[in-house]
């Protein structure tokens, strides 16, 4: 498939700026993970196993998306480790969720829906990432607490989920017309 990001100038900005962004991403990834003892726990036990992340079937106007590949430290945190060489890996776990619309997508995590994801690999490994996913959650208030101050934080959290709330009535509102629009009874 032709991909409208497909040129040397492109390929080359990609190629840089993708192992930037997984650096930023694994580290962020830690630090959830320092934040919360018992997701770190749940990993330990699996040191040394890699995990794969890939969106499939994005749309040919989108560049195409890096594989993520993560490898589990001896405590508990993840290490970004891309594939050697472009070099097919057997990994532990390979995780792969369908990306055709990137919107709906966006518009489904706003509203609170998870995307489908596809597992395979080894089963026990699937189910502790499973729980990690499930219950690490990020306390935005508490970083921006380290950088404003707990009263601007507070302040940014708020207005930031008014925002969201706005966001999710809006386009409630929209897939309400655009299923009137196409005949089907709204709610």
């Amino acid at each position: 498939m032709l991909h409208a990001f497909d040129s040397p100038l492109l390929g080359a900005a990609a190629a840089s700026l993708g192992p930037a962004l997984a650096e930023r991403l694994t580290l962020w990834l830690n630090h959830l993970l320092a934040s919360e003892p018992a997701a770190a726990e749940r990993l330990v036990r699996h040191a040394g196993r890699c995990v794969t992340l890939r969106a499939d079937a994005l749309p040919s106007w989108l560049p195409r998306s890096p594989v993520l590949r993560f490898r589990v430290t001896p405590a508990g945190m993840l290490e970004w480790a891309p594939e050697e060489g472009g070099l097919e890996t057997n990994d532990d776990l390979q995780m792969s969720f369908e990306a055709s619309s990137p919107g709906q997508a966006a518009l489904d995590w706003l509203n609170g829906r998870r995307p489908s994801v596809t597992i395979q690999g080894d089963a026990t490994f699937a189910a502790d990432l499973h729980w990690v996913v499930e219950n690490l959650r990020w306390d935005v208030q508490a970083d921006l607490s380290q950088l404003f101050g707990p009263v601007i934080a507070e302040g940014l959290v708020r207005a930031g989920q008014g925002i969201a709330a706005a966001l999710r009535g809006a386009t409630q509102a929209a897939a309400r017309l655009v299923a009137g629009a196409n005949g089907s009874p709204s709610r």
